[in-house]
């Protein structure tokens, strides 16, 4: 969900971009301010991701108070006069709204917002899969370790022990929990509360347990058994 906060000094356009934001399923209302300067401890203490915000208001316009911000959201102005078009693109506004507002226009904003967004996660899920290596602390040295060199995980309580395909073995002070969430899901999947396996690793499965080619077996857990068997199926022969 988006998370939007509206500024407008007139609370009849106020009221209804707050109905257009809340028949619009993917933002979600976090705040409507007649100032600008009230919706700065909302700002300071809440995650938005979005300020729908009219650019003439007394005593400070909704341009000034956006050029203030240190690190503003994505901004979408709101205002009677197209003449601001081009200044509020100067400060990297995604759109502009003319008053009074129908809601086919709101929508085509906040699709741009939305489309936004949507770019950054896939660029960020792109690096992650692309990302080949961990940096690898124990005790005072820290090893550069490629992806693909690491047959499973396993979780020893305050630590967790790397098996490598050479056979050496690491073992950092993380926990299994921890880890996961840095791992490419693509190719690790945690399988036991004390396992987390390279699926490209895997030479067979018997009996809800994985093996590896140095006969190293690794149960799954009746509690990953679903996830893992999705794997399976999915990149079975049919």
């Amino acid at each position: 969900m988006i998370q939007c906060v509206a500024i407008d000094d007139e609370p009849l356009a106020l009221k209804q971009i707050a109905e257009y934001i809340k028949l619009t399923p993917f933002l979600e209302l976090a705040g409507l301010f007649e100032s600008a300067l009230q919706s700065m401890e909302v700002l300071v203490n809440t995650k938005v991701d979005l300020m729908f915000v009219d650019i003439n208001m007394p005593d400070l316009s909704g341009m000034d108070f956006v050029k203030s911000l240190e690190n503003p959201p994505k901004i979408i102005f709101v205002t009677a006069y197209s003449d601001y078009a081009v200044e509020g693109f100067k400060v990297n506004a995604i759109d502009y709204l003319l008053k009074p507002i129908g809601y086919s226009d709101f929508l085509k904003s906040a699709n741009k917002v939305r489309n936004y967004f949507e770019s950054i996660q896939n660029r960020l899920v792109k690096e992650e899969s692309d990302k080949n290596y961990l940096f690898v602390k124990t005790g005072y040295k820290t090893e550069r370790v490629c992806l693909d060199d690491i047959i499973y995980f396993e979780g020893m309580r305050e630590y967790v022990r790397i098996h490598l395909i050479n056979g050496k073995t690491l073992m950092p002070l993380i926990s299994l929990r921890v880890l996961v969430e840095q791992l490419p899901s693509t190719n690790f999947m945690r399988v036991h509360r004390s396992f987390i396996v390279n699926l490209s690793k895997i030479v067979s499965v018997e009996h809800a347990r994985i093996i590896f080619d140095n006969k190293v077996y690794i149960p799954v857990s009746e509690q990953y058994k679903e996830l893992f068997q999705n794997f399976i199926n999915l990149n079975s022969l049919r």
